[in-house]
This record gives C-alpha cells, structure tokens and sequence, in this order.
C-alpha cells in the first residue's frame, strides 16, 4: 500500500529564516539575491494560470526555496472546502514545488441564503469537538489532494465563541490534537498568540500576558511545529475601543522578540519568517528583521549543542 502524506516522515529541521516577498520588493531583490534561506509568498496572489506574476514566482524559484502561504482556504468551515480554491493551490504546487505549504485554522466560507459565500476574512473556530472533526477533516483532504504534509496556523482572533461546546477544548490542545490526528505540521505565529493575550489583558482577563504567552508555547508539542512566523502589531486606542490589532505593518515588537527566542528554545531549530504586509518598508528593513530572527536562531543553536556536549 502506498504511504499517505501523513505517513511520511516530516522534513527536516532547521533554523532557516525567510521574509514575506510582496510586490513592492519584486525586482529589487531578485537583482540583490540577499541571503536569506526561503521567500513566503501568499498561494492566491499566483493562482491566474500563467501570466506575469506566475513568471517572477518561478524566477525567484531559480534563486530561493519558496513557501506557499495561503488565507483562503477556510479549512474550518462546515460547508466544505471549495474545490475551485483546492484546484488553483494543487495546480501551484505542482509548478513551484514549495518547501511548505500553509494556511490558518479559521473559517471564511458560510452560507447566505442559498448561495456559498466567502467572508474574506480569518474568522476564528470555536473549539469544540466538532469543530475539531471538520478541521481534520478538511486538512486530510488537502494533505491527500496535494499530497504532502500541510501546515496550520494559530490564528489572532477578535471574537470568540460562547455557549455550550464552544471551548471544549483549549486551543493548544485543540490543535495538537489536529496535528496528531491528520499528521499535519503547525505554524505557530507567536505575534498572534502575543495580540490575543494583549486583547484578554486589555479586556480584564488577565494580568500577565507574556506568561500567558509562555504557557501557550510550552503546551505545543515540538515534534507537531514545522514554522514560526513573527511580525509587528499595533494598538488603536479611540472612542471605539482598545485593541491590539495584528497588522503586519510595523518593525516586531521586542516582547514578540522575546517569545520568538523562547518560542526557538522549546521547539528547536525550526524555520523563521518574517512577515511585513501593509505599510511595506524598503527591504533593508525587511533585512534588518531577518537579521534579528537569524541571531536568536544561531544563538538557540549554540545553546542546544552546549546541552549536548553537557
């Protein structure tokens, strides 16, 4: 019998760090080739069959390993998958060849009278027991469909689900659990988990949310993590309200830093990626972030071979 892609053995890790490539940073750096280990792209940017964007991808492909990071495949919603969405991401893969491949533990896909329709958003799941069954559900028919492991991201949620088996189960066991029961990886995004824990600070739920922070990374099994991801946030204070808002658009804070260095010493030499998406600064900013992720990486290495030699 043939092996199924949860069969396969995970690849390896290591302390890679990549940054999001978007379009403002298209030529310039694939003049400069700057030395980084892979380049994130969003999967539906890509997904027109052929055409002038297709072609950079495939040329930085000459250059970099890619990743393929995807928003809407709605792995979370009852309705089901969209097997258009499904076709244009087995079709990329195909030409890329990614080193990974991922999307967000969310739900964009709902029904509006009797038509399917998608929120273009990353709403967040409740964690319920059959939550967890679509979830799964849905990441095997990816992982089947593309053949290969998939990965999975925590999300920043600014909802939540109430009422009865709404939050059967806490979102780090909710997603071990699906990393167990598919074979899929996790993508842990440790500014999400940070703006979370801001947003129940700042609503009087809790008092220390780095601690809080902390807890979350230390209940995910390491084994279950394929990437890290880290980026800036901002906090809008108005008439409105107070919140934390993940938005891509600034330098990562240090507490996010500080998470990212712990983050690196409970799972190991696991990949790095640097996300910038509104607001995009000139690369050399991008560079700057890397370099950061790079040191925590090599410094995480060398205090993991001290342990070894000890």
């Amino acid at each position: 019998m043939a092996a199924t892609p949860r069969d396969r053995p995970a690849p390896a890790r290591k302390a890679e760090v990549g940054i999001g490539w978007r379009h403002p940073h298209y030529t310039e750096l694939l003049e400069r080739q700057p030395a980084l280990d892979f380049l994130e792209v969003h999967s539906e940017n890509f997904f027109a069959s052929g055409g002038a964007a297709l072609a950079v991808l495939m040329r930085a492909r000459e250059q970099y390993p890619i990743s393929l990071h995807g928003v809407g495949l709605s792995l979370g919603s009852a309705v089901g998958l969209d097997p258009w969405h499904l076709d244009q991401l087995a079709d990329l893969v195909r030409q890329v060849n990614p080193v990974r491949v991922s999307d967000h533990a969310c739900f964009a896909r709902g029904i509006l009278g009797t038509q399917t329709v998608h929120g273009a958003d990353l709403l967040p799941i409740p964690f319920s027991d059959e939550a967890l069954d679509v979830l799964c559900r849905h990441v095997d028919q990816v992982q089947e469909r593309l053949q290969r492991r998939f990965m999975v991201e925590n999300l920043s949620a600014y909802v939540r689900w109430n009422g009865a088996g709404a939050q059967d189960w806490p979102e780090t066991e909710f997603l071990a659990t699906m990393a167990r029961r598919t074979g899929c990886l996790l993508l842990v995004d440790v500014n999400n988990i940070y703006v979370n824990a801001r947003n129940a600070e700042l609503a009087g739920l809790l008092s220390d949310p780095l601690q809080v922070c902390r807890d979350w990374l230390d209940a995910i099994p390491p084994d279950a993590v394929g990437e890290i991801h880290v980026a800036g946030h901002c906090h809008v204070a108005d008439v409105h309200g107070d919140i934390v808002i993940d938005d891509h658009g600034s330098r990562v804070s240090p507490a996010v830093w500080a998470l990212h260095r712990h983050a690196l010493a409970r799972f190991g030499p696991v990949p790095t990626l640097v996300e910038w998406d509104t607001d995009v600064p000139e690369l050399d900013v991008l560079l700057e972030e890397a370099a950061i992720a790079r040191r925590a990486a090599q410094s995480a290495q060398n205090g993991l071979a001290r342990e070894a030699v000890a």
